[in-house]
């Protein structure tokens, strides 16, 4: 007898059950940067059988984020990543309700796109400061649970990468800026990130001249991803427990 169920999705029902793919159905997942970390985590999300998604990001695919994005390939250089993603994510799930935006969030912008989504999840993969707070603080005051990504850029580790509370992270610049920024804000604990505890190489970073120019980080394929899936494991988990 051919036991074989064709839908897509009968491997995770055979692991959650009807009530767990249920309650991921039912859920709305905010996925804020999908470059390194965010594609990874979007991609996972959907993969999970997620029902609705919105997906942001303002930049196209430049030829150097080809080792380690999951949109970036030379034939999508210029496009947006996001039209990149959505394209692909519905050709996993023809029944995924995605929503994607080509811009920036910025402290301006993130209290409407908020109020708009009705979200039961955020997962923040921004690799600036002041939107990755932004964000953070808007999301606290409007009660919608959200994890951080910090850095995994000049890292090689998989073994160092780990969830934990922001008062918990070490050796980090990011997640000690972030730190400091909530801190001033009210915010000491509570806000849950994947980061690395990995010194990151200072030889594996170009600081520009013009201190308007972002430093590089020198990055591999499998970190990011990483990051990235830890991030879905853990929203996942928390919606199949918490979303009725």
């Amino acid at each position: 007898m051919n036991t074989e169920d064709k839908n897509w999705l009968s491997r995770t029902k055979l692991l959650l059950k009807e009530d767990g793919l249920k309650k991921l159905t039912n859920s709305n997942v905010l996925i804020v940067g999908v470059g390194g970390v965010g594609a990874y985590a979007a991609e996972n999300i959907c993969r999970a059988g997620i029902g609705k998604m919105t997906i942001i990001d303002g930049d196209t695919v430049n030829i150097t984020n080809i080792n380690r994005q999951l949109p970036a390939l030379h034939s999508t250089v210029d496009k947006f990543k996001t039209d990149v993603l959505k394209e692909r994510f519905l050709d996993i799930n023809p029944d995924l309700q995605i929503t994607n935006i080509n811009e920036f969030i910025t402290a301006d912008n993130i209290g409407e796109i908020l109020d708009k989504g009705d979200f039961t999840y955020i997962i923040d993969a921004i690799d600036s400061l002041s939107p990755k707070v932004a964000l953070c603080i808007e999301a606290k005051k409007r009660n919608i649970p959200i994890i951080c990504s910090m850095g995994a850029g000049g890292r090689v580790d998989p073994n160092k990468v780990e969830i934990t509370d922001i008062s918990k992270t070490y050796n980090d610049g990011l997640a000690a800026a972030f730190r400091q920024k909530l801190r001033k804000l009210g915010i000491s604990t509570g806000v849950k990130v994947v980061f690395s505890s990995e010194i990151a190489s200072k030889e594996a970073m170009i600081t520009p001249d013009d201190e308007n120019s972002r430093s590089i980080r020198g990055t591999i394929s499998y970190l990011p991803a990483i990051f990235g899936c830890m991030l879905a494991g853990y929203v996942i988990q928390q919606l199949i427990v918490n979303n009725s």
